[in-house]
């Protein structure tokens, strides 16, 4: 059985329905009993950090998705659903994540950055031209629409697809892991940033694997295989 965690958040229904279309039963639940005996979980998400952690946290849900990881049984992480394994967040505030993956969350710099700099943040002025500019083209924060995912090592659940395909992506925050080995794929965006990571029974993407099409189904359809 899949459990897709319902904690307040998400577009839930897009991901059953995706998993559907490959062939996978999915059940949309906030019930931690139900998410315990799952066979594999989904964590997505679309929103704030701090209320998506604050979702769990009241629904009694943190501890269900960490027994199931220790037990190793397959997690599935959707854009937010990934933010949310990491240690710390800096999401309006500074905010504790479930720590699975140690690291962080941040954000692009280039929205920050787009103002008249002087001499004094020469740094930051440097950072905005490699963050503002891909084929002579203004970045703009959120990182919205179609780019490609390059990997980083052999992953499962990236089986038959090809080299670089494209994902959907809709973010302003992105990971840093602090270990590199986690690492399954990055995505240009005027610097490279983590776009998927891997780590023993544990998948998780920035990219939203629902909204892109048919390289995004072949995905689900990999994890529902495992």
């Amino acid at each position: 059985m899949i459990a897709i965690i319902d904690y307040g958040m998400g577009n839930l229904r897009s991901v059953e329905k995706a998993f559907e279309k490959v062939g996978f039963g999915a059940v949309v639940t906030d019930k931690p009993e139900i998410i315990t005996n799952a066979d594999k979980i989904v964590l997505p998400g679309v929103g704030a950090f701090k209320d998506a952690i604050d979702g769990l946290r009241e629904r009694n849900l943190i501890e269900p998705i960490k027994t199931h990881i220790k037990q190793n049984k397959l997690f599935l992480g959707i854009c937010l659903g990934l933010h949310l394994l990491f240690t710390r967040s800096y999401e309006d505030g500074e905010h504790d994540g479930l720590n699975i993956i140690p690291g962080k969350v941040v954000r692009f710099k280039a929205d920050r950055l787009n103002k008249n700099n002087t001499g004094d943040h020469k740094e930051e002025v440097e950072t905005f031209k490699a963050l503002s500019v891909v084929n002579s083209q203004k970045l703009k924060i959120p990182h919205m629409g179609w780019n490609t995912i390059q990997a980083k090592k052999e992953v499962p659940i990236l089986k038959g697809l090809p080299v670089d395909p494209y994902m959907y992506f809709v973010h302003s925050y992105y990971v840093v892991p602090d270990r590199d080995e986690v690492v399954a794929a990055e995505t240009e965006y005027g610097v490279p940033f983590v776009s998927m990571i891997s780590m023993e029974n544990i998948f998780a993407m920035q990219f939203h694997p629902e909204k892109s099409q048919h390289y995004g189904l072949m995905i689900l359809k990999n994890f529902g295989e495992l």
